[in-house]
């Protein structure tokens, strides 16, 4: 595709109210141009995480009122480079998260993201599973990694290890090298342990607390009680990594007292967290699990879904 050859108008999910599924509507809006550092992508497919239809529904959060275009994944191709960019040409396939949260958009036939969002696309999968990676992907990867510095031999301690974020967790401990538990509902053990995880605790039948114990990492997407209990799975000097806005400062009261540490991470746009993830796509340690795919048409039935919470893996839009 040549300059020449952008339409000058796209297909994009849009809302003007918060609200349900319902409020979703496919609208035709300007199909951007990339400013210096940015590229142009043409999407081929993008992902939905909680932030989705927590944005669409409450609000309130990081965004401004609607009107606004949803959506933080991205795998596509580029169809034009803006200003001094060098690490990207037209025809190159790449996958990345727009910078989080002001950035989204992604929910569209083209969006435009700086050029280090972005990575090489992982050659051994299609654009369905690259685009489930980004977002999810890169927050497993900077709370174990950047965050707490999981080491071999570490016990994790994974919740929601079923879920988008959590199997993206889970797999990149592994691979670190440690000893991984997981919070799940009983219909979802068998699928854990097939990604490797050593222990399993169906949340729902066992207080989790009295089977975790000597914990190094614990990775939280929960609420802020769910992290003060993980505090006390942690053996001295642990870290417990909140991946949800929580009551910040009781947490740190908790954690001090018990003389281990926490955490509040927020993901970041990330050039070289993505050339990782897309690394470990193509080794074959990191395999995106999808719980289905859906025309962008059908961006309502797909977030109708992910309201339910009960999704294992990631929800996708297909939009080339």
């Amino acid at each position: 595709m040549t300059t020449t050859d952008i339409p000058d108008t796209m297909r994009a999910i849009s809302q003007d109210t918060l609200g349900g599924p319902e409020v979703l509507r496919e609208i035709q809006q300007p199909v951007p141009r990339p400013g210096p550092s940015e590229i142009l992508v043409r999407v081929h497919a993008t992902s939905l995480n909680p932030t989705d239809w927590k944005h669409r529904a409450l609000g309130g959060l990081f965004l401004p009122e609607p009107p606004f275009v949803l959506g933080w994944d991205v795998s596509g191709e580029v169809v034009a480079a803006g200003h001094g960019v060098t690490l990207f040409a037209p025809g190159d396939e790449v996958f990345g998260m727009l910078p989080y949260p002001h950035g989204h958009g992604a929910a569209a036939e083209y969006v435009t993201g700086p050029a280090r969002a972005f990575a090489r696309k992982p050659r051994t999968v299609d654009h369905v599973r690259a685009a489930a990676v980004p977002l999810a992907g890169l927050t497993a990867w900077q709370a174990l990694i950047d965050t707490a510095n999981v080491q071999a031999g570490q016990r994790v301690l994974v919740h929601a290890a079923a879920g988008g974020v959590g199997h993206f967790a889970v797999q990149i401990a592994k691979a670190r090298g440690a000893h991984v538990i997981g919070t799940a509902s009983a219909a979802n053990h068998e699928f854990l342990r097939g990604l490797g995880v050593d222990e399993v605790i169906d949340y729902r039948a066992t207080d989790f607390v009295t089977q975790a114990r000597d914990i190094d990492v614990a990775i939280d997407p929960l609420d802020t009680e769910n992290v003060l209990r993980s505090i006390r799975t942690l053996r001295p000097g642990g870290i417990v990594v909140s991946l949800l806005r929580v009551d910040a400062d009781q947490v740190r009261a908790a954690a001090a007292e018990a003389g281990v540490r926490s955490a509040l991470m927020l993901v970041e746009a990330d050039h070289t967290g993505m050339s990782e993830l897309s690394r470990m796509v193509d080794q074959g340690t990191l395999r995106p699990t999808i719980a289905k795919a859906f025309p962008l048409a059908e961006a309502a039935t797909a977030h109708a879904l992910g309201d339910t919470g009960r999704t294992v893996g990631k929800l996708v839009l297909t939009v080339r």
